[in-house]
C-alpha cells in the first residue's frame, strides 16, 4: 500500500463503535464520583477523568467527522450494516453520559449536552426503528446485543432530565426505552436459544443485557424518588444477569481482542452505580461491600481495556478494513 494512502484509509475503517470507549469510560467516572460522595474526599480523580473522557470524545466525534466528510460512501456503508447500524447512538449515548457526569460540576453544560444528546438519540432511536419495520434484509442471525443500543440511550434521558426540565419529558423516554427492551429482549432470548451462536467478535456484547435494567433501576430512582418493589425487580435481574455472564467465563477467556470489549464497560458501571444508589437509599451494608467490589472489578476492567485499545491502535490493528 502506498505510505501515503494509509492513513486516509485508517480514517475511512474507523468504526463508530469508538464512541463505545466514551460510554465505559463516562461510566467509570460516574462510578468515581459516587465512590468519592461515599468517602466524603476532596479529591477530584473523577473530576481529572471526566475532563479525559471529554477530551477524548471530542478527538473521537473529530475524527469521525473527517470520515462523514471524505469517505460519506463509508458512512452510508456502515449504517446500513445490520450490526454496525445500533453503534451510531452511542454518540448521542456519550452526550448524555457525559450530561450526567458534568450535572454536579456545570448545570448549564450539563443542560447543553443533555438537550443535544436527548434530541439526536431521539433521532437515532426513531430512525433505527423505522428501518427495522421497513428493512427486507435483516434476519434473525444478525441480531445481537448491540440492538439493545438505541433502547439504553432513551432509558437513561431521565437520570440527568429530571433536574433539567419536567419529569414527563423524562417520563416519555422512559416509556419508550422500558418497552422497546422488553420486546427486544424477548426476541433476543429466542435467538440466542434457537438459533446459531453469535459470532466471536460480537460475544463482549452479551453485557448489554445487563445494561438496561440496571439503568432502568437508576432512572426510576430518580423518576420517583423512591426504591421501589418495581425497581428492585430491575436491580437484582440485572444482578442475575452478571451472575450467569460471569459463569460463562470460559467462554469470554477465548476471545481475542476487538473494540467490542468494550462493552464489557458500560454495563458494569451502570450496576456498579446502581448498587451504591442501593447502599444510599438502604443503608443496608452489603451493597457498600457489592458496589465496592463491583467498583473495584470496574477500575480493573478499564484499566486493561485502556491498554489494550492503546497498543492495538499503536500496532494499527484497529481502523482495518474487515472481511
Amino acid at each position: 500500500m502506498n505510505p501515503e494512502m494509509h492513513e486516509p484509509q485508517r480514517i475511512r475503517n474507523l468504526p463508530v463503535s469508538f464512541f463505545s470507549m466514551i460510554m465505559g469510560l463516562t461510566g467509570f467516572t460516574i462510578a468515581l464520583q459516587k465512590v468519592e460522595a461515599l468517602l466524603g474526599g476532596t479529591w477530584s480523580l473523577a473530576t481529572g477523568f471526566l475532563f479525559f473522557t471529554g477530551a477524548l470524545f471530542v478527538l473521537i466525534t473529530i475524527l469521525y467527522s473527517v470520515k462523514m466528510v471524505r469517505h460519506w460512501d463509508a458512512v452510508i456503508k456502515e449504517f446500513n450494516h445490520p450490526t454496525k447500524l445500533s453503534f451510531f447512538p452511542t454518540f448521542s449515548i456519550s452526550l448524555l453520559l457525559l450530561s450526567i457526569a458534568s450535572l454536579p460540576l456545570n448545570r448549564t453544560v450539563s443542560l447543553v449536552l443533555w438537550v443535544v444528546g436527548t434530541a439526536v438519540h431521539l433521532v437515532f432511536t426513531v430512525r433505527i426503528l423505522s428501518i427495522w419495520i421497513q428493512q427486507t434484509k435483516f434476519e434473525i442471525h444478525h441480531m445481537s446485543p448491540a440492538w439493545f443500543i438505541p433502547v439504553v440511550g432513551n432509558i437513561l434521558i431521565p437520570i440527568a432530565g429530571v433536574e433539567h426540565f419536567s419529569a414527563e419529558i423524562s417520563w416519555f423516554f422512559f416509556s419508550v426505552g422500558f418497552v422497546f427492551w422488553i420486546a427486544l429482549f424477548v426476541i433476543f432470548l429466542y435467538r440466542i436459544f434457537f438459533h446459531h451462536p453469535m459470532a466471536e467478535k460480537l460475544l463482549p456484547t452479551l453485557f448489554i443485557l445487563i445494561a438496561p435494567p440496571a439503568v432502568g433501576f437508576i432512572s426510576l430512582l430518580k423518576l420517583t424518588g423512591e426504591v421501589n418493589d418495581f425497581a428492585r425487580i430491575l436491580y437484582y435481574f440485572a444482578l442475575f444477569l452478571l451472575i450467569l455472564l460471569v459463569s460463562q467465563f470460559q467462554l469470554f477467556t477465548k476471545i481475542r481482542f476487538y473494540l467490542s470489549w468494550w462493552a464489557y464497560s458500560f454495563p458494569m458501571a451502570a450496576l456498579t452505580i446502581a448498587t451504591f444508589a442501593l447502599f444510599k437509599e438502604s443503608q443496608n451494608q452489603a451493597f457498600l461491600w457489592i458496589g465496592l467490589l463491583l467498583g473495584t472489578l470496574l477500575a480493573v476492567l478499564v484499566a486493561v481495556l485502556l491498554v489494550r485499545t492503546t497498543v492495538a491502535v499503536m500496532r494499527k490493528q484497529i481502523c482495518v478494513a474487515e472481511d
